[in-house]
């Protein structure tokens, strides 16, 4: 397939020869007139040997998403084996008590703009892109090949898709979609809104943090805040754990945590839960009382524009998170924000201890999930991490 080719200027050829999938608006020396908003374009070099194969934004400073580094054509045979490979890998890595995982992570998985999320039977992805948002069709039908499943979600509800004059879609494309669905984790039971909740249903990214608090959680009691649906309060219950309270603003969210409580045969009064905003709840609790305190907010810093503000805000919660934790007691807390690296958390994290009084000593970091892989040619794919400390007053 001959697809338009756009040439970048000398000298900016090394990043897509040494596979780094984005190409910026900078690099770009000329665009055929004839191209559009999405189009499937080659990229060549100075000479017009074609280096890549992708899709073309015209609104994003991401001018070109490669997906092959060579003259190739995108069809649903191309979907077809991609995806299989990504699922492939997926194979090697997910333990046989897991049956929820992410399949294809967009750039990761050389699929940029897309994302593919299986819960058992069902199927959710997700379109971030217009270049990805004109091959919907082919998408479906690779996994439908693929995977053979029951049902089939389309999430494509991110922010992003503004950037890419793109309106959000939530919708049931295949099969019939019953109000929640069940899947293991590590032997553990959850539950997932796949069309309404939070990402694609579950943060599943963050299993490798409830794997280590079924297996390290102190005896006593826990505060799971910006808890969502109660992932990590169920497995540090499993753990030792003697009770969880769990604070998030969204009533959803806390129907969730009921539904997981019930799902897990877990009294009420182990297992509570308290819709509040987290910062309010922070100014009103000061005296420590837990055992462990977990804290996982969303991504507070969504781009460099909020980079100041978003690191006051995580400065505030940490401090005044870790002060609710008894002596010798758990300070977990999480970011996913990729624009708050690994060290500048660390230097929050320091700043906020000494300020608090209080000494942490690490006991693990933990980053996203393996099924989120990490890539070397693509550092940006790294963005959730978690610091898991004992807290000592001083």
């Amino acid at each position: 397939m001959n697809y338009p080719a756009i040439q970048l200027k000398t000298g900016k050829e090394a990043s897509v020869g040494f596979r780094h999938p984005w190409v910026f608006s900078g690099a770009i020396e000329k665009i055929p007139s004839d191209v559009q908003h999405g189009d499937l374009v080659h990229v060549s070099d100075r000479n017009e040997r074609i280096i890549g194969t992708g899709t073309y934004s015209k609104t994003s400073s991401i001018a070109v998403r490669v997906f092959e580094f060579k003259e190739t054509k995108i069809d649903l045979k191309w979907f077809e084996q991609k995806i299989s490979s990504a699922f492939d890998r997926r194979k090697i890595i997910i333990q046989k008590d897991t049956t929820a995982f992410r399949v294809v992570f967009g750039e990761s998985d050389g699929i940029p703009g897309l994302i593919i999320d299986k819960y058992e039977d069902v199927i959710v992805f997700q379109i971030a892109t217009m270049g990805m948002d004109q091959l919907r069709d082919e998408i479906i039908e690779a996994i439908k090949t693929v995977f053979s499943p029951q049902v089939i979600v389309e999430r494509s509800d991110v922010s992003v898709r503004k950037e890419e004059k793109l309106e959000p879609i939530t919708k049931v494309h295949f099969g019939k979609l019953g109000n929640l669905v069940s899947f293991k984790e590590n032997g553990l039971s959850f539950v997932a809104d796949v069309l309404e909740g939070q990402k694609t249903g579950f943060f599943l990214d963050q299993k490798d943090l409830r794997k280590w608090l079924t297996e390290h959680t102190l005896s006593g009691s826990v505060l799971n805040l910006f808890s969502y649906s109660g992932g990590t309060g169920i497995a540090a219950l499993k753990g030792h754990a003697d009770s969880v309270h769990n604070v998030d603003g969204s009533a959803e969210a806390l129907a969730l945590c009921d539904a997981h409580a019930k799902l897990n045969k877990i009294s009420e009064t182990k297992f509570t839960t308290e819709k509040s905003d987290v910062f309010d709840f922070l100014n009103t609790h000061q005296d420590a009382h837990y055992k462990t305190v977990i804290i996982d907010p969303p991504a507070l810093i969504k781009s460099n524009r909020d980079v100041e503000e978003g690191k006051k805000a995580y400065h505030f919660l940490n401090r005044a998170a870790m002060r609710l934790v008894e002596d010798g007691g758990l300070f977990i807390t999480s970011s996913c924000s990729h624009f708050l690296s690994e060290e500048d958390l660390a230097f929050l994290l320091r700043r906020a201890s000494v300020q608090a009084g209080i000494q942490l000593d690490i006991l693990a970091m933990i980053r996203q999930s393996s099924d989120h892989p990490l890539s070397v040619y693509f550092p940006e794919a790294m963005y959730l991490k978690s610091f898991i400390f004992q807290v000592h007053r001083l």
